[in-house]
């Protein structure tokens, strides 16, 4: 049985426009006035409503073992949080430990992830270095559809990328038409920052974000930037958290290089003052990395996602409840990193940028679905109300008053970083494979329904990137004897 959308305005990146929208075994079929659909369709009223693609969060971890510990959300629970809050799609990390073969770790992620209730795609990580690293990384583009591999430069003694292996990396993204991705920290700076204040005294969770300013974050950007500036590369930039990292995309894309950030909500909305809550259990919740940043930040990342410096919002969706957490009761680096947001993004961006006119609602749909589906070559089965397109989509109560709480939150974790927060702003209804999974506060989701998307490699941009810098390369002179 399909369903019919009736009444609503339809919300894409480009344009807005009163029309029904028809969909029928998972694909929008039809969109105009007067559809001719079958009688046993289903009829939603969306008459005062507006009609956009589903959220696409192009950052979370779902079940990451990561500091001791695993995150509490699987990828049943997030995905489901997700579709509660209008994302209808994420790309998760596929992460292996120094010296775990790289389809291995695909593997058992895929296992893990085979309870999605929603689609989902992934980022790999490159942790570490060989020739089975390179071979692993053309099966997985041409395979399995992955075009996108992630480095983290932070992390020094676990998942950090020295720059060799982001030099080798890279090299090979350039070969297969994929994209770098890199978390920009410079992680021997955090390390002996991390020991100088231990040392010092510092405990406590107030000592993380002294441990990750924003010149380390920077410092990293820059250089990750001219890796691929001196390869010939694009390169997104994830959780972008402060004014330095942000000139230096800027800096970047004005002199013509393709270079692409992320912000995440939190890192819009929250300041450092978060770390300085009295009790340990508080200001524990808040540890993520990189941290939450001094007054100041936020406007200058607001002004970046309106400007286009940065063109993706997400969540970095990691969560570890407060036992979790209290393993770093004595030693702050030893809290486990990470917060929630899957189900909150979208009403969250909506209430800052749209009710405060930061965003149209044009521009609230590009930076919350069709950027991303557009840099990770989803688009337009993802992030568009086309025809054609995957019937993915959220019916939106501009005018529903929402308050967040982690008492009333879909998400599996005991804290909510925005918890108490009124917006108004809300799905009413999602809609996932052209089936109804959320409305008026009840999911109705089947674990497994979530299907894997693959996501081709991109050679239309990397030949005229070949192109480029053969054009360009620089000629060697032969001086005579």
């Amino acid at each position: 049985m399909g369903i019919l959308i009736k009444g609503g305005k339809i919300v894409n990146a480009d344009v807005s426009t009163v029309a029904d929208v028809y969909c029928e075994d998972g694909v929008i079929k039809g969109i105009g006035l007067g559809l001719d659909v079958p009688t046993d369709t289903e009829i939603i009223d969306a008459t005062g409503k507006l009609v956009m693609p589903g959220g696409i969060d192009p950052h979370t971890h779902m079940q990451l073992p990561f500091m001791g510990t695993v995150a509490s959300e699987d990828f049943y629970t997030g995905t489901a949080a997700g579709l509660a809050g209008g994302t209808t799609m994420i790309i998760d990390f596929v992460i292996p430990s120094p010296q775990e073969p790289i389809m291995q770790a695909y593997e058992k992620w895929k296992d893990w992830a085979s309870r999605a209730v929603s689609d989902y795609s992934f980022h790999v990580a490159i942790t570490w270095w060989d020739d089975t690293v390179y071979e692993d990384m053309g099966r997985l583009v041409k395979e399995e559809g992955i075009n996108s591999f992630k480095h983290f430069m932070a992390y020094k003694n676990a998942i950090m990328a020295a720059d060799e292996t982001l030099v080798n990396s890279f090299s090979r993204c350039l070969e297969l038409g994929a994209m770098p991705t890199v978390h920009a920290e410079n992680g021997e700076l955090v390390y002996h920052l991390q020991k100088q204040l231990l040392a010092a005294g510092f405990t406590g969770p107030e000592a993380h974000p002294l441990s990750r300013p924003s010149q380390v974050e920077g410092e990293a950007a820059n250089r990750a930037i001219s890796i691929a500036q001196t390869i010939g590369l694009p390169l997104y930039l994830v959780h972008v958290s402060c004014k330095e990292a942000v000139d230096e995309i800027a800096r970047a894309r004005h002199n013509g290089q393709r270079v692409y950030g992320e912000v995440l909500a939190g890192h819009l909305e929250l300041d450092d003052s978060v770390y300085q809550a009295e009790d340990f259990a508080t200001a524990a919740a808040h540890v993520m990395s990189p941290p939450f940043r001094p007054k100041g930040h936020q406007e200058v990342l607001w002004k970046a996602l309106q400007g286009g410096t940065l063109q993706t919002t997400a969540t970095d969706h990691c969560c570890f409840c407060e036992d979790q957490k209290a393993a770093g009761k004595d030693d702050f680096s030893k809290i486990p990193n990470g917060t929630a947001g899957i189900e909150d993004r979208l009403m969250v961006l909506w209430d800052s940028g749209v009710n405060k006119g930061r965003l149209t609602e044009n521009e609230f749909v590009s930076v919350t679905s069709t950027n991303t589906a557009k840099i990770f070559n989803l688009y337009p089965q993802k992030g568009s109300i086309t025809e054609g397109a995957d019937a993915d989509i959220v019916i939106w109560d501009a005018n529903k008053e929402h308050t967040i709480s982690a008492k009333t939150h879909h998400q599996n974790i005991d804290f909510n970083i925005f918890e108490g927060r009124t917006v108004k702003g809300s799905p009413e209804i999602t809609i996932s494979q052209g089936k109804v999974v959320f409305r008026e506060g009840q999911l109705m989701v089947e674990e497994g329904a979530g299907r894997y998307i693959k996501r081709p490699a991109f050679p239309t941009i990397f030949e005229a990137v070949k192109k480029h810098n053969e054009v360009n390369a620089p000629v060697a002179v032969t001086r005579s004897s």
